[in-house]
């Protein structure tokens, strides 16, 4: 324990899982090196007591890069005219998963953009066939905003997570980031009925989003607590080159470190990703987002020949990697920094 400073607010976020706004506020930008490196050890301490020292991979499959809406940070936004759409079929969806199992992966996360072609039906054919050829694995969707009736059907298709950023809880912020149509309120009940209907959920924001205020993330942090997700995405905005926001600052990998930290000690049993956009940014982004909390990681399986067709973001790494290689680079990654990846379904401790 230390005493006085910020290291007694770490102290106190750990003990409490909570705390002030003014305390949530200096943790978030007014800290020694000394107060920061307390924060990413006291938050590595609270995921160890969880997790130990393994990282869980998953294994992400961008399926589709066509999506129906205009997110003004998004590089699949509906009116990109320079992306290069594609779509992969049933067979080579489940061909990825095959080739992942073999590579060890027990979790497998279908991405795509909000593509009116993958129907609810087409959907819940996947993930049957997935759990039919690999009854051992969880399958994570991550496929955007749908109805009640649409996440059920999927659920009872036997789907097991769904992953929903909820990009940031303010209103008005969400409305500066997202086209009229799109609401925080119909992002957040999302949530909440992806939640009653019995997923492991996963939300999460962009670090440095356009706009965004301290005010901002805190409410993100207050709205992450009251949810109590299992799974929380955080990674650094990052902008592209063909949106409105092309010319927006990106987000930093101090605030991004920061708040997975604070993330861990608020919500000590999450599951929480050092994320591919925190790869991006640094070149040691991903390492050092699991000694400051995280222990999710998400290598790629998608077919080499689509990887850099999923550009949410500028610069993104590892799009002409095949999938062993990314297995293989990122275990010698964690066991550089006394970490392991573990073939397992890796789900929350709660």
């Amino acid at each position: 324990m230390h005493s006085g400073g910020h290291f007694s607010l770490i102290d106190q976020l750990k003990e409490n899982e909570n705390l002030p706004d003014e305390g949530l506020r200096a943790l978030l930008r007014d800290l020694t090196d000394e107060e920061e490196t307390y924060l990413y050890q006291t938050a590595a301490a609270v995921r160890q007591e969880a997790y130990g020292r393994d990282v869980y991979m998953r294994g992400l499959i961008e399926f589709t890069n066509y999506c129906r809406n205009d997110c003004l940070y998004c590089g699949i936004r509906r009116s990109n005219r320079c992306a290069d759409r594609y779509r992969l079929d049933r067979d080579q969806i489940l061909d990825c998963c095959r080739r992942g199992y073999e590579l060890g992966f027990r979790t497998f996360v279908l991405q795509g953009g909000e593509d009116p072609y993958f129907t609810d039906e087409k959907i819940c054919d996947l993930v049957r066939s997935i759990k039919a050829d690999h009854p051992d694995c969880a399958v994570t969707l991550s496929i955007g905003e749908k109805e009640h009736d649409s996440y059920k059907a999927m659920f009872e298709a036997g789907a097991d997570r769904y992953l929903l950023r909820h990009e940031t809880a303010d209103p008005d912020h969400y409305a500066m980031l997202h086209p009229a149509e799109l609401s925080s309120e119909h992002r957040k009940a999302c949530l909440r009925d992806l939640k009653e209907i019995g997923f492991q959920v996963g939300a999460g924001m962009m670090v440095g989003s356009p706009f965004q205020t301290d005010d901002h993330l805190i409410a993100d942090l207050r709205y992450l607590k009251e949810l109590a997700p299992h799974m929380v995405g955080i990674g650094p905005f990052i902008p592209h080159k063909d949106t409105p926001f092309r010319d927006q600052p990106q987000g930093t990998l101090k605030d991004t470190l920061h708040l997975l930290a604070i993330v861990r000690l608020m919500l000590p049993k999450v599951l929480l990703p050092a994320t591919t956009a925190l790869g991006t940014i640094h070149p040691r982004g991903r390492e050092m987002g699991i000694l400051a909390g995280a222990n999710v990681i998400m290598p790629n399986l998608s077919p080499a020949a689509v990887r850099g067709k999923y550009l949410l973001y500028d610069g993104k790494i590892c799009t002409g990697d095949e999938a062993a290689e990314c297995v293989r680079c990122m275990a010698a990654r964690m066991e550089a920094i006394g970490y392991r990846t573990v073939v397992s379904r890796g789900d929350a401790k709660h």
